[in-house]
């Protein structure tokens, strides 16, 4: 089948599309991307999404409002991609979205009883006459599950090695990690789970310190101009998500606005500067990236991929180097996968497992109580057409 997926993902700065080829089944499933493309939002779109993710600003018009809106930018990211790759939209079988997350439920026990993806699915399918399946996370929460991280069951049928333990870590606003056993070991089960702040807390310390003039530490340049104060981030560390078992998911609910405002307060009352805020900031998302794998890796980790923004960041991938040795730190790319459109990719996979009637996730990943089958299906102009195709009478 042919899906295009999309990715926006916390951190919120646009949209993944990838046109993507999928095949096979389970065991012998393959995915390819075609062509893709990132649409990055406008700064007063992201600035509103933003605020919709802040319990102390988010208002329910504002977020139903967006909910049309960003289903609208969805839609128009479809339509570019076709364009850019000279493709007609009958040529496509599913469009799967994981929507815009505004708000992921994690109760004190650690259970996630709600998880919010805004982009009306309804609107995708009718402005691109294509049948959309989005709203993904849902069914594993009704399970007991998580909802996330769910690019752990493509990890699982796509990126085992056959005789190494992998982990798959993903950079992004926050980080998420698939501990992968060989090809070789029919005994050992995946393990998946949120390691914590990725970017987030970085990109937001960012923007205060700079006045918005700046989003993100691009190159890691402002992390290599300050001084890490060990101290501090030790106190950091100690943050009682990163003790919580697995599985656990966790989000701007947590580790949000409200959280970095504290945390660039508290830091500059220390007498810390700007750029040792961020130095240390920077040596937070790759400590508690290696304190999970210390606490958490079923074996010795022999290769890590990494995939995500935070990847683009020399300080963080050679702070991870050194934590991880001897494990070889690599990207998707050195696997022949683009790391760009791998979340995109991911999307088209479930869709692609939905629509043929197969559950997309492993309860031991998410910690549901049964594997399920994910998301909800929109009929688009093709929807009789691809059921004729798909089954036959």
């Amino acid at each position: 089948m042919i899906i295009i997926g999309m990715m926006s993902g916390t951190s919120a700065d646009g949209v993944d599309t990838a046109i993507c080829d999928i095949r096979g089944q389970p065991e012998q499933l393959s995915a390819d991307i075609i062509n893709g493309a990132t649409y990055p939002y406008s700064r007063d779109l992201r600035e509103r999404i933003l605020l919709s993710c802040d319990p102390q600003q988010s208002r329910v018009q504002d977020v139903a409002a967006l909910h049309v809106e960003l289903a609208e930018v969805f839609a128009d990211c479809v339509l570019r991609q076709l364009e850019l790759a000279g493709m007609a939209a009958d040529s496509i079988d599913l469009i799967a979205s994981h929507g815009q997350t505004i708000w992921h439920n994690v109760l004190p026990t650690g259970e996630v009883s709600a998880s919010l993806q805004i982009g009306e699915a309804a609107v995708i399918a009718e402005r691109t006459g294509i049948t959309t399946i989005s709203n993904f996370r849902a069914r594993d929460i009704a399970v007991g599950g998580q909802g996330a991280p769910l690019t752990s069951y493509v990890d699982w049928l796509l990126l085992r090695h056959p005789s190494r333990w992998r982990a798959v870590q993903n950079i992004g606003g926050m980080g998420n990690v698939t501990f992968l056993p060989p090809l070789s070991d029919s005994v050992s089960a995946p393990i998946a789970f949120d390691t914590g702040p990725g970017n987030a807390l970085l990109d937001m310390a960012v923007a205060q310190l700079t006045d918005g003039v700046r989003t993100y530490d691009q190159g890691g340049k402002l992390a290599e101009q300050g001084r890490l104060n060990e101290e501090w981030l030790d106190e950091l560390l100690e943050h009682s998500y990163y003790q919580r078992g697995y599985p656990k998911t966790t989000g701007r609910e947590t580790f949000g606005s409200a959280a970095a405002k504290e945390l660039v307060r508290a830091a500059l009352a220390r007498g810390l500067t700007a750029v040792d805020i961020i130095a240390t900031l920077t040596a937070l998302t790759a400590s508690n990236i290696a304190d999970a794998y210390q606490r958490f890796a079923p074996a010795s980790i022999d290769e890590v991929i990494l995939g995500g923004g935070g990847r683009r960041n020399p300080v963080i991938v050679r702070m991870l180097r050194q934590l991880l040795h001897p494990a070889i730190v690599m990207t998707h790319e050195d696997i022949g996968m683009d790391s760009d459109f791998k979340e995109a990719l991911v999307f088209a996979v479930l869709a692609h497992e939905t629509w043929h009637g197969r559950p997309a996730t492993l309860p031991a990943l998410t910690g549901a109580k049964h594997a399920s089958l994910l998301g909800q299906i929109t009929p688009g102009d093709n929807f009789a057409e691809l059921l004729r195709c798909s089954w036959p009478s």
